[in-house]
């Protein structure tokens, strides 16, 4: 250990406090400051005596204040860090999977089948008015035929497509 290293550890051991507090100011944690205290400690063991240090006591608090920033730094990166790691880990993958896929397709033939084995008039009926967006007086008009009939017929198609989707008997 030079002339430098050892001045300037006696000096981290009489000045403790007051690295202590400021290093805390900087970092804002007790435990955190008590690190950046012992790595000072160990930074000033390998100072060389090959350049004189002319304000000892200065040089140890622009140190403390470096190796603080260059904590409280790290620290953020590593919080990002963690956070990134986070998002990652919960990101909820929004793509049903392959059973809902055949589910959803084994829905969608039923319902098409269904639609496609109704009655006429309630297919027409249906198709008028869902597909081709007309109203079920239009509709009555078109036909007609009174406007109770078109909700009949309607909710009968409802009915039936309703049962399809959901895999029961349309008489149940």
């Amino acid at each position: 250990m030079g002339a430098n290293s050892a001045v300037l550890a006696s000096l981290i051991i009489a000045e403790r406090d007051a690295l202590l507090r400021r290093v805390e100011r900087l970092v804002d944690n007790p435990a955190d400051a008590e690190e950046v205290v012992q790595s000072m400690w160990l930074k000033v063991q390998s100072v060389d005596d090959a350049r004189p240090i002319l304000s000892k006591r200065a040089y140890l608090f622009r140190l403390a204040r470096n190796l603080a920033l260059d904590f409280r730094r790290s620290q953020q990166r590593r919080g990002r860090l963690v956070d990134e790691v986070q998002n990652i880990l919960t990101e909820s993958d929004d793509a049903p999977g392959q059973d809902r896929i055949v589910d959803s397709t084994q829905v969608l033939e039923r319902v098409r089948a269904a639609a496609l084995a109704l009655p006429e008039p309630t297919r027409t009926i249906f198709r008028l008015n869902r597909f081709e967006g007309e109203s079920q007086q239009a509709i009555a008009v078109r036909l007609k035929v009174s406007t109770t009939t078109v909700e009949n017929h309607m909710r009968r198609a409802l009915a039936a497509l309703a049962a399809a989707r959901d895999g029961r008997d349309p008489e149940s």
